[in-house]
């Protein structure tokens, strides 16, 4: 019997025949009239039971003949035409095949979804894993149209969307069909397997149809994440987890990348004309995506973390990638405040989610807070966003720290104590890896960046420093802090503290503070203990002296009254190796008693440290500790002393009235030892300004006026500034005026016209401070003699900003300014290092230097030269000293043959004519 005579006799056959001949007639049919026999005759007939025998003997021949089509069509598309008719039709003819295959397939899933009862899967294996082959090359087919058909696509584009349709329609079937599965108890391996295969193949569909259509796309993910859910206990150590994970990210990436470059086009046009773009449209359908892919990416590792540690490090750079496209991240796109906002409430939310489901795995810790950072900076540089990815870690840390409150003990050990030992991977404590991370954020600190401050009831929410954000987050931190691990963040604190960048010393220093005024008064004072006993060991001039002393200086101000004397009783200022640690302390800090103290025991040190210095013949061995003496009265004479204190001032004054007689400018240009003497000099002469005598004021000024004339050091010209500043608040005498007030608007002309940067600002701001207190208006305008000097300052006094540069460029400035101060703080670091491998750092700097090294060879001129200078600056403090209008007693009766004593050795020094 022929095929045609089979077909027309079995399409008269009744219901009863059909299911008595089913067996023998099926192998007779080819697959063509197998399909279009099942759906319409024998399929209607078919029991639950029976359906898996037909799909078992139909379906893989049916998968087989869809892939011979396709190759069919592969093979004859090259010679299509709208000319060549015959091709066409045959092409035509093979989609129209294709598509009957599809609805026949659709059939048999209807037929099943037709029963009440749910079906086993033994009853169906064969339909999900044939009809799944079968949308995968459908939908690859549709997806590569435009390269197959080579610009003829709208020769066969209606059969192409038709048969996208009916995919689209079979893989909706399917899913529903499966949804109605469920494992019991009973489930055989191979019925796991089956769910397994399903997932898995669905999943490969993904990768394919991410393009095709976003309704498809979602519903396909939320399909395969329920079912992974479902079947949990039988499935979970068989499912792909790291493809699973990475196709979720990167879905999410790919339409997130998609928002930005729809905002990109958007804000091209103004507010009103915004929303009736279609961009707008497809720009809230994108982020509805973005949305979804970030939130079953939180409820999938939700649900499978412990299968999902090794793609932490995944997770990590998920996070960063998406939050550094966002402010105030300073390579954020420019979007419009609307699409920004609706695109960091789908994106940006969602991270914070995952951030709190990936606190408990050591994988994700360790990928955070690697001390190895190789393998980050690797990471980094591959997707060339090194700098744009440290702010984003800085405030990823900051975040962390703030879940990690309610987090069991195991979490807290894992964040706070670091890698305890060599087989762990090693890294920081969580408060060094913020540290680390704020450092690496300079571009950001000189922008500055702003981040959302705390909201406070009853006020607007602000925006404020990243300095401020970190320090909040982090003093927030050390107040939920068990005090198990404060000795952890003592150790980060004294680490930060220690390394070069200022501004990260800064912030540790007000972690430290907040840590000891949160506290009790005794931790307060024995860190202010600790912290003084560094100050004095620490060798002076290293930054770490200066980190530490200003910590200590804020510390003192936290203090008891009482635990401010016992500093005082432990580190008595009357002994010089403890000088060092008063050099920090304010005075207006202390209490009255330790005050009076203070002042008493410096300004007696420094006297004794004078005396000897003259009485070894001022030495330039011995100037080191008139420096250390110096440095301390300098804190001594800060600020309105009290009445009682007026013996203090006298005693410092007289000080001061010593010293100038000693400088010279020959030296002092000479010897940087004394530039530091002067240095000390100029700023406890500023604060006694208006104690020191007018001839001292003059010597002084002569000083300065022949040092600035020879380029002096930055750091001497700094306190001339602040010294010349301060003689705003003297009102010279008349006599007096034609030696100082000419000689002050020369200096400050000059310096108003210094090149430096530097000192041009510091000289703007002296200026403008004395310009505001003088009675002695004249010297303002014969310092501005010159059209440039004076145009400038009457800029900076009505704060005109001139040339003001644009954003890109400023950044780029910005960006190699903080690489110059991080290659700098390197240095520092390096260098500290290396004199750690020969000698300890924090070494006393009080031995005094050889004879040899200090009387170094000179000439006989050079020498007369010396003393000659040494003898005259003598010679006019005593003539000063006895011009003094403040002194109303008589000079003492043995001067008189002293100085006839004098007279008569000059006459004997003094070389007679030359004999000839």
């Amino acid at each position: 019997m022929s095929q045609t005579t089979l077909l027309e006799e079995v399409v008269h056959w009744s219901p009863e025949t059909c299911r008595q001949q089913l067996g023998s007639v099926l192998p007779k049919l080819t697959i063509s009239c197998i399909l279009k026999i099942i759906t319409d005759i024998f399929l209607p007939h078919i029991g639950l039971k029976e359906v898996e025998e037909c799909f078992s003997k139909v379906l893989p021949k049916a998968v087989t003949m869809f892939d011979n089509l396709m190759k069919e069509i592969s093979n004859q598309v090259g010679g299509l035409s709208s000319q060549n008719t015959e091709l066409r039709t045959l092409l035509r003819n093979l989609l129209q095949a294709m598509v009957h295959i599809i609805e026949a397939m659709s059939a048999c899933v209807r037929h099943v979804c037709s029963f009440e009862e749910a079906p086993d899967l033994d009853a169906i294996r064969f339909l999900p894993s044939c009809i799944l082959k079968v949308l995968k090359h459908t939908f690859q087919h549709c997806k590569e149209s435009e390269q197959v058909y080579c610009g003829r696509l709208s020769l066969v584009a209606d059969l192409l969307q038709g048969l996208f349709k009916e995919a689209y329609s079979l893989q909706k079937g399917l899913m529903e069909l499966l949804d109605r599965i469920s494992l019991d108890t009973n489930a055989t391996e191979e019925d796991v397997s089956d769910i397994v295969t399903v997932i898995h193949s669905l999943l490969d569909i993904c990768y394919v149809i991410s393009d095709l259509d976003m309704a498809l796309h979602a519903n396909t993910w939320k399909f395969i994440v329920k079912q992974s859910v479902k079947h949990q206990s039988y499935v979970e150590e068989h499912l792909r987890h790291g493809d699973i994970s990475s196709c979720l990210s990167e879905n999410l990436l790919a339409s997130f990348r998609t928002c930005l470059e729809l905002g990109e086009q958007i804000k091209q046009t103004g507010p009103q004309e915004m929303t009736q773009r279609a961009e707008y449209k497809l720009f809230q359908k994108n982020t509805k995506m973005c949305r979804f892919f970030a939130n079953t990416v939180v409820h999938y590792i939700k649900e499978f973390n412990s299968f999902l540690s090794k793609y932490c490090s995944r997770f990590h750079q998920l996070y960063l990638q998406i939050t550094s496209m966002f402010p105030p991240s300073l390579s954020a796109p420019g979007l419009p405040p609307p699409l920004s906002e609706e695109l960091s409430v789908a994106a940006v939310l969602p991270m914070e989610a995952l951030l709190v489901q990936l606190l408990p795995l050591r994988p994700f810790a360790e990928a955070v807070l690697r001390k190895d950072q190789r393998e980050f900076e690797r990471l980094v540089s591959s997707l060339e966003l090194s700098v744009e990815w440290q702010l984003p870690q800085c405030l990823l840390l900051v975040s962390v720290l703030g879940h990690l409150a309610p987090q069991p003990e195991e979490a807290l050990q894992l964040w706070h104590q670091g890698s305890q030992f060599p087989e762990e991977t090693p890294r920081f404590p969580i408060y060094q890896a913020i540290m680390n991370g704020f450092r690496l954020c300079c571009t950001e600190r000189l922008v500055p960046v702003l981040l959302p401050g705390v909201m406070l009831k009853g006020q607007a929410q602000g925006r404020v420093s990243l300095h401020h954000h970190v320090c909040v987050h982090l003093c927030a931190s050390v107040a939920a802090l068990p005090p198990s691990y404060l000795p952890v963040l003592e150790r980060c604190l004294v680490e930060a503290l220690l390394q070069a960048d200022l501004q990260t010393a800064l912030l540790a220093t007000d972690v430290w503070c907040f840590t000891a005024r949160y506290g009790t008064a005794e931790l307060c004072l024995q860190h202010g203990l600790l912290i003084a006993h560094l100050v004095k060991v620490c060798a002076s001039g290293v930054y770490q002296s200066s980190h530490l002393g200003l910590l200590l200086r804020r510390l003192v101000v936290l203090m008891t009254p009482n635990h401010q004397t016992e500093l005082v009783e432990r580190f008595p200022p009357s002994r010089v190796e403890n000088l060092p640690v008063w050099h920090h302390v304010q005075l207006g800090a202390l209490s009255p008693d330790a005050c009076h103290r203070l002042r008493t025991d410096v300004t007696a040190l420094t006297q004794q440290a004078l005396d000897r210095w003259r009485d070894g013949g001022y030495r330039l061995g011995q100037v080191d500790k008139v420096n250390t003496a110096l440095r301390a009265l300098q804190v001594v004479v800060r600020g309105e002393p009290s009445s009682s204190e007026g013996e203090s001032v006298l005693a410092a004054g007289s000080i001061v009235t010593q010293l100038w007689s000693r400088m010279c400018p020959a030296q002092v240009q000479t010897h940087p030892v004394l530039q530091c003497t002067l240095r000390w000099l100029l700023v406890i002469t500023a604060s006694l300004v208006k104690t020191i005598d007018h001839s001292i004021i003059h010597q002084a000024l002569q000083c300065v006026a022949s040092l600035v004339s020879q380029k002096c050091p930055d750091q001497v010209a700094l306190a001339a500034l602040e010294f010349l500043a301060s003689l705003g608040k003297v009102f010279v005498s008349h006599d007096s005026q034609s030696q100082i007030l000419p000689r002050l608007s020369s200096l400050f002309g000059s310096l108003l016209a210094e090149r430096s940067w530097l000192l041009h600002q510091h000289a703007l701001e002296a200026f403008a401070h004395f310009a505001e207190i003088t009675n002695h208006e004249e010297v303002i305008s014969h310092s501005l003699s010159v059209e440039e000097t004076k145009a400038k300052v009457v800029n900076y006094l009505s704060k005109t900003v001139n040339g003001q540069e644009a954003g890109q460029r400023r950044l780029d400035r910005l960006n190699m300014e903080s690489l110059m101060i991080e290659q700098n703080n390197r240095r520092l670091e390096t260098e500290i290092d290396g004199a750690l491998s020969g000698s300890t750092v924090c070494a006393t700097a009080d031995s005094e230097p050889c004879p040899k090294r200090v009387r170094q060879e000179t000439s006989k001129e050079e020498e007369y030269s010396r003393y000659v200078q040494t003898a005259e600056s003598a010679l006019k403090a005593l003539q000063a000293l006895g011009s003094q209008d403040t002194t109303p007693l008589p000079p003492p009766q043995w001067l008189e043959a002293k100085l006839q004593e004098l007279q008569n050795l000059i006459t004997q020094i003094s070389p007679g004519p030359s004999s000839t």
